[in-house]
């Protein structure tokens, strides 16, 4: 039993690398589920169309919040917590520091409020091991734009991704036993690398 988390600015490779990890741990034994943030359940990707929609301009931060959470309590509810309690790996595409580090530290919003938020959304529940792939903002955006990705939040202006992306590695640095960072600017062959030895360690 295990919760991974995969974190880090827009076009990271989050969403990329993390079946291969979990390719990675099956062949290894382990009995893993994946899944993302928003999303992962049938409600929860209802709120993801509405997160996401480039024509929901006027989304306010607040309602923002409130529809990250709202997918997050669901998902927690419906998917990890009874995945974990059948001694399952669950690895997932973002999570409760997402919250933190886009509309905490991106948005400016008040990063106690937003934590008394998680808390309540999340049961408490908190990664074991959250992986940090850490790529330069315009690196990461011009990725995301050559796969024809682009959704609302990557719209955001360059100065909320940087913001976004020194969020992190502040978070990083509060909770250094759960963090690990890896350099995302490298092949992906060799993130993988990083990230499954980075797993391995962990389980110990």
């Amino acid at each position: 039993m295990m919760f991974i988390t995969l974190e880090g600015p827009e076009g990271s490779g989050k969403s990329s690398q993390l079946p291969l990890l979990a390719e990675f741990l099956r062949a290894r034994g382990h009995d893993v589920i994946c899944t993302r943030e928003p999303g992962g359940t049938k409600i929860g990707d209802q709120i993801r169309e509405v997160l996401v929609r480039m024509d929901n301009v006027e989304l306010h931060p607040r309602t923002e919040i409130l529809l990250f959470l709202s997918a997050r309590a669901q998902l927690v509810e419906e998917l990890v917590l009874p995945s974990l309690a059948d001694g399952k790996i669950v690895i997932c595409d973002r999570y409760g520091d997402s919250t933190l580090a886009y509309q905490g530290y991106g948005h400016g919003l008040d990063l106690e409020k937003l934590r008394m938020m998680l808390q309540f959304a999340t049961n408490g529940l908190k990664p074991d091991l959250t992986i940090l792939l850490d790529v330069d903002v315009l690196v990461g955006l011009k990725r995301k734009k050559a796969k024809d990705e682009w959704n609302r939040l990557d719209a955001y202006e360059i100065s909320f991704h940087e913001r976004v992306r020194e969020g992190y590695h502040q978070l990083a640095a509060q909770d250094p036993k759960r963090w690990r960072i890896v350099d995302a600017s490298q092949s992906a062959e060799l993130v993988q690398e990083n990230i499954r030895q980075i797993v391995i360690d962990a389980m110990g």
